[in-house]
């Protein structure tokens, strides 16, 4: 399941672009993945530079001008706190076995 970090960067992505729901998605989730990161467990920090150096090259790609503009303006709209999306495997079991 992707984080809401993920979530929130598609839908910017939708707002900024000409891109539609499926195409954001798919274009940010190779832009992690070509970052070697993944959708559900992707950190804030790990975003901004996927947004700095990765996106906008996937972005130019599919015909979005000035791509590095509108993955700034996004950078500038992440949430402050992504924690959910920091939780390892073995936090989320841990929280599920009853331990803190």
């Amino acid at each position: 399941m992707p984080s809401p970090l993920f979530d929130h960067v598609c839908q910017q992505l939708e707002e900024r672009t000409s891109l539609d729901r499926l195409e954001a998605r798919g274009t940010v989730r190779l832009a992690l993945k070509s970052a070697g990161l993944e959708p559900a467990s992707v950190t804030r920090e790990q975003m901004v530079v996927v947004l700095a150096r990765v996106l906008p090259d996937e972005l130019s790609q599919r015909g979005i001008e000035q791509p590095q503009a509108v993955c700034s303006a996004v950078s500038e709209q992440l949430p402050a706190d992504s924690a959910a999306a920091t939780d390892s495997p073995e936090a989320v079991f841990a929280r599920l076995g009853g331990e803190s």
